[in-house]
């Protein structure tokens, strides 16, 4: 194992929460190796006055991290899964993916506890799209602002008055001991994003070495769930701000189920469907939900979110 090993990490306080985590554990398994966290600043953390959807292309919160990986500046990146695009550079992969934190959303609010109780009109906060749809289908009276910023920014917005609730996902607050949480969306109310609640490890494809001696920090559950959502969003052609869900689960006889959705941004088209299959082929579970979706109307209202078709 090498001696020294450079993590490149985004500079927000939950990024170098998770970062700090692989860093420690890594230096307990090895104690005479050197870990170093690397900051670097991405395209999503700078433009920050921009609603997601609009500042368009995929990888806004990793590319500057595969960039530094490929010029050989940091080792590997430590990413929020969430954020990491279906398709990496060649000489890049996922090598590992860490156990899955919880992987719901959470209301936060300072009056109310549920979504039931906000009031009608009430302004709800979020920067996604898979949200916004998933809660106008369900609450068309509410009104959906865009709400941009790192986490503490988002919940300080919210502490001064600028909405009435905001969600998050859990696993970003329970990782930086937040107990902010009014209540929690099930995936049957708010079907998760691709990959939530799981922080992956991104590496060269070149450092066997190195990965053969991190292969501890590997989830196996975790990684064959997040293979079988991801497979379904690269199927789908989308990114992070795309109106599309995915949330996979393995039970005791190795057996995934995986849950998709494509909504339109109103909310008024929602297509959501299940599948199940062996946990060693998550890839062609993925990919066979998502076509299901697509012939069952997904299709459609992706090609008016991209502007273009779909093969």
């Amino acid at each position: 194992m090498q001696k020294l090993i450079k993590i490149g990490t985004r500079k927000s306080l939950l990024a170098l929460a998770q970062s700090n985590g692989i860093k420690a554990q890594i230096e307990a398994q090895y104690p005479d190796v050197t870990v170093e966290l690397v900051k670097i600043m991405t395209k999503g953390d700078k433009i920050l006055d921009v609603p997601l959807a609009k500042v368009g292309g995929k990888g806004l919160f990793v590319k500057e991290l595969e960039e530094a990986m490929l010029n050989k500046e940091v080792d590997m990146a430590v990413h929020s899964m969430k954020d990491v695009p279906a398709e990496l550079p060649d000489e890049l992969h996922l090598a590992l993916v860490t156990k899955r934190e919880d992987p719901r959303d959470a209301l936060i609010s300072v009056k109310y506890k549920t979504l039931a109780e906000l009031p009608h009109g009430a302004k709800i906060g979020t920067s996604s799209l898979r949200r916004r749809a998933q809660l106008a289908k369900v609450r068309p009276d509410l009104i959906i602002e865009d709400l941009r910023g790192n986490l503490d920014t988002r919940l300080r917005k919210l502490d001064e008055g600028q909405y009435d609730a905001i969600i998050l996902a859990a696993a970003g607050l329970n990782r930086l001991k937040l107990d902010r949480a009014s209540s929690y969306f099930s995936a049957l109310e708010m079907l998760p994003a691709v990959g939530q609640g799981a922080v992956g490890i991104e590496m060269r494809r070149d450092a066997k070495e190195l990965l053969a001696g991190l292969s501890f920090l590997d989830h196996r559950a975790t990684k064959v769930t997040v293979q079988a959502e991801r497979a379904f969003l690269l199927r789908l052609e989308g990114g992070c701000q795309v109106p599309i869900a995915g949330f996979c689960t393995i039970d005791d006889k190795d057996q995934l189920t995986l849950t998709g959705l494509v909504a339109s941004i109103d909310g008024k088209e929602v297509i959501k469907k299940s599948a199940c299959g062996p946990a060693d082929q998550p890839e062609t579970l993925g990919r066979n939900l998502a076509e299901e979706l697509l012939a069952m109307g997904a299709k459609a209202i992706l090609e008016e979110v991209y502007g273009q078709e779909i093969a």
